[in-house]
């Protein structure tokens, strides 16, 4: 491994090996070298941001059969933005109030096992959760999370949204909860951020009926981190438009993109929304363009047979020291094949959180995934690994269990 040119080590900060998969803690991916020299190019010249979030609207809208689209900084970014268009539509008045919703609806009904630290971004827009169902499926009984008419029942005139945690084992069915949220005239926001690839999930949820879609920019398109984007229907997105560009502007000049906003629909400029917080810079928002192009043109089958041949090589090497290992095919919680190394099980010695925690000291440091700890098990994802940069991991696994 070569560290001659890491800003990290000008900078005096200890790099890390990344065999844990696109954490954000740990950086999130690696960028696509043309999504950089996009990002490079873009930041020679000055732009409209809202003429740009426009163009990124329709490669948005292209590549999701959304009628719009939007560059939020992150997928939970994006959570905020979506609770801030459910509950205050194109009221200039609303908005200006946000978070304070004392005065107006402000609910979204959420099935309880898809509650998460996430949805923390809701609430910040002001949102309050309404969780229903239990985790009876769990019992082995036949039941499952929540029953349709039990999101039916919850929907009330105070409800604005019905959130939906997007992963292979979340019940009920997205199209029985679409059908059950539009019946009530209710949208539905879907978290989808870590959901891509495959390609086919950049559509499959607005296809399904789904009114807003959160994805991460960062994460398996590997454009830059700091970004995620939503598709779904315009009138949504001219809301999350409206709360989020800057709007430091005289009335008689404010010209929005008519791709994006109608003015017509508006009181007035909205001022500074919720999401001016949560700005994209123009760099970014050329970055996530040409990230998600390039994505859309991979060839994602090549992509994982290059990840299974990693951990299956992996695997092999570590099985090779006794160590317990099997390779995952890809799951609800991985886009990639995981080796999972069963470390308790084999009596070498140490447990599974001091060899984590043993990797993370070294230098660099070797950041593993710990989502197993409690069952004695470490995780190696192949996702952010060259080959070189797997064998350097294997290498200081074997060198902490011998």
């Amino acid at each position: 491994m070569s560290e001659d040119d890491s800003i990290y080590r000008e900078l005096d900060v200890t790099p890390v090996v990344n065999a844990a998969g696109t954490k954000t803690r740990i950086g999130g991916s690696r960028i696509r070298p043309g999504a950089l020299d996009a990002m490079r190019r873009a930041a020679d010249e000055f732009v409209e941001i809202g003429d740009l979030e426009a163009r990124a609207s329709t490669s948005i809208a292209d590549v999701t059969g959304a009628e719009a689209g939007y560059v939020t900084s992150g997928a939970s970014a994006g959570l905020l933005l979506c609770a801030a268009a459910a509950i205050a539509g194109h009221d200039v008045g609303v908005m200006n109030a946000l978070p304070d919703t004392s005065d107006v609806p402000s609910e979204i009904v959420m099935p309880r096992t898809h509650r998460t630290g996430y949805d923390h971004a809701f609430r910040t827009a002001g949102a309050s959760i309404v969780d229903v169902g239990t985790n009876d499926r769990y019992l082995g009984t036949g039941a499952t999370d929540v029953e349709p008419w039990q999101l039916d029942r919850a929907i009330t005139d105070e409800t604005v949204a019905v959130g939906y945690i997007e992963k292979s084992y979340t019940q009920p069915p997205l199209a029985s909860v679409v059908e059950v949220a539009h019946r009530n005239d209710v949208p539905v926001i879907v978290d989808a951020a870590a959901e891509v690839p495959p390609r086919e999930n950049l559509s499959a949820f607005i296809e399904t009926g789904a009114d807003m879609v959160v994805f991460s920019g960062g994460k398996g398109i590997r454009g830059p981190q700091t970004t995620g984007f939503v598709a779904g229907k315009r009138e949504y997105v001219a809301s999350i438009a409206a709360q989020h560009l800057d709007m430091h502007v005289a009335n008689d000049l404010w010209e929005p993109p008519t791709d994006l906003i109608d003015r017509e629909r508006f009181d007035g400029v909205p001022r500074q929304g919720i999401g001016r917080p949560l700005k994209v810079g123009k760099e970014e928002l050329v970055g996530a363009i040409r990230a998600l192009e390039l994505f859309v043109e991979e060839d994602h089958g090549r992509l994982e047979a290059k990840w299974i041949d990693l951990a299956e090589a992996m695997a092999e090497r570590l099985a090779e020291t006794g160590l317990g290992v099997r390779v995952t095919s890809p799951n609800g919680t991985s886009v990639a094949p995981e080796v999972v190394v069963d470390v308790e099980a084999t009596g070498v010695g140490t447990n599974a959180t001091e060899l984590a925690r043993a990797l993370r000291d070294e230098d660099p440091r070797v950041y593993v995934g710990t989502d197993d700890l409690s069952d004695g098990k470490i995780v190696v994802n192949p996702m952010c690994l060259d080959e070189s940069e797997a064998e350097y991991v294997i290498d200081r696994i074997v060198a902490n269990v011998e």
